[in-house]
């Protein structure tokens, strides 16, 4: 394996041993030197690579792996994962964990472009399956909705699930995958606005009903708007919220 550009980040000012490591397994990967399932050589010879000693080379490595890029399987070394998305991705729920309070209207903003256009996409390919099980989640929600005090948490988590058939149904495993860090975590604002807010589950559930009609119907152009209707009475909540709660010094 022969590894020319990460073996000369080690010569670079000012950057670590361990960002070499970090670098220079990337960029391997990028070049095709790695794959995914590859195996990495053993320790000496990629600390040889990459111009590192073998300390900062195990630093490295374990900082890569929290990033889902590698894997350590005891007794068998360290192997390249499959890059799914979805776990590449799942740091940006930290990210998004950091940014509640002052950024969570942001954050619903990034959510709302994103969702409407999964619900384009997944308008012109989602299964009948997926149909059925939308559908059934919404059926349940009507159901606990009759009730004089209904399950917030159930209903939202009902949400959170039909939202997620939407992103799945739009197949682009990195939509969905940025789609599910915002959304999953988004949970907290939902059900604060569920508890609160007077007739906003009823609300909810009569705009995923329209939503659902536009995917059934095939119809891109009105699952995107409505998907997007539907979100904005989410952003208008929040935006009331921030003006209305005093801030605490």
């Amino acid at each position: 394996m022969t590894a020319g550009r990460p073996a000369e980040l080690s010569r670079t000012p000012g950057i670590s041993q361990t960002d070499v490591v970090v670098q220079g397994i990337r960029q391997m990967i990028i070049d095709g030197l790695l794959r995914p399932g590859d195996r990495l050589p053993v320790e000496k010879d990629l600390a040889a690579a990459l111009g590192v000693s073998r300390n900062p080379l195990r630093e490295g490595v374990r900082a890569l792996s929290m990033m889902g890029v590698l894997e350590t399987r005891q007794g068998d070394g360290t192997y390249v994962t499959k890059l799914d998305p979805s776990m590449l991705l799942a740091p940006m729920g930290f990210v998004v964990d950091l940014h509640h309070g002052s950024g969570t209207h942001h954050l619903h903003v990034v959510r709302r472009i994103l969702e409407t256009e999964a619900s384009a996409l997944a308008a012109r390919q989602i299964g009948a399956a997926e149909l059925d099980a939308a559908a059934e989640l919404l059926r349940h929600n009507e159901a606990e909705l009759t009730h004089a005090e209904p399950n917030h948490e159930a209903v939202i988590e009902n949400d959170i699930a039909f939202h997620r058939i939407i992103a799945e149904a739009a197949a682009n495993p990195v939509l969905t995958a940025l789609i599910d860090a915002l959304g999953g975590r988004t949970m907290r604002d939902r059900l604060r606005r569920s508890i609160t807010q007077p007739g906003a589950d009823e609300t909810a559930h009569r705009e995923h009903l329209s939503i659902l009609a536009a995917l059934t119907n095939r119809d891109p152009d009105r699952a995107r708007t409505r998907m997007a209707a539907h979100l904005f009475t989410v952003e208008d909540y929040l935006l009331e919220r921030s003006t209305t709660t005093p801030t605490t010094k």
